[in-house]
């Protein structure tokens, strides 16, 4: 999913600061689980911009331009009638809703990155949305994420008794955990596999990505 958090109500106030009439655009998706830009977070913020919401309401998946066009008609009065869109989505539902409504789009949130959740409240991040997975060869855990360094042949000398010298020894090192999990399926022969620097020259931006 991705990780979202609200930015501080002061800078919200400050770009919504020149319209006399803004809609209020939830996320149903990623942002109800970060618990920014759910149905409950949209009625808070719209009780606190009440005097210039004209609509507020949550799109089931805004980063999705079908169901995001499908949501948007159905308030197509007060969109119409709307200065300014706040979105309390992601980056990408953010965008969605600009094309698609033509309206100033005002971000609510600031996108963080691709993770797993293990409750509320609780987000770690995993993926770095690369372009070129290596998951198999290191056990399921990213280095390119879970290394500080984004180290992709083993450790670095910063590692004490499995935790990494960045952030002060508190997290364990990639690496110690990919080559415990390698042993376990018995496969450590890959932990001694040798990957060249990633070529990044094949990822242009921006990217596209169409099925036929």
């Amino acid at each position: 999913m991705i990780i979202t958090e609200q930015k501080p109500f002061e800078e919200i106030l400050e770009m919504v600061k020149p319209y006399k009439k803004i809609a209020i655009v939830g996320c149903d998706t990623c942002a109800t689980l970060c618990q920014t830009g759910g149905e409950e977070q949209v009625n808070e913020m719209a009780e606190k911009l009440k005097d210039r919401v004209v609509t507020a309401f949550v799109i089931e998946t805004p980063c999705d331009e079908r169901t995001c066009r499908r949501d948007l008609r159905k308030h197509r009065k007060e969109i119409e009638e709307a200065e300014a869109i706040l979105v309390m989505a992601c980056g990408v539902g953010a965008q969605t809703v600009g094309e698609l409504s033509g309206k100033v789009v005002i971000p609510a949130l600031n996108t963080k990155f691709l993770g797993m959740t293990e409750r509320i409240g609780r987000f770690y991040e995993r993926c770095r949305a690369c372009g070129d997975c290596i998951l198999y060869e290191t056990g399921g855990i990213c280095p390119l994420t879970r290394c500080a360094k984004g180290l992709l042949n083993g450790p670095c000398g910063g590692q004490v008794d499995g935790k990494c010298e960045v952030g002060g020894y508190e997290r364990d090192c990639a690496w110690v955990l990919i080559w415990k999990r390698l042993k376990e399926q018995g496969r450590l022969d890959l932990f001694k596999k040798f990957r060249p620097p990633r070529d990044r020259s094949y990822k242009a931006q921006p990217q596209e990505l169409l099925f036929r």
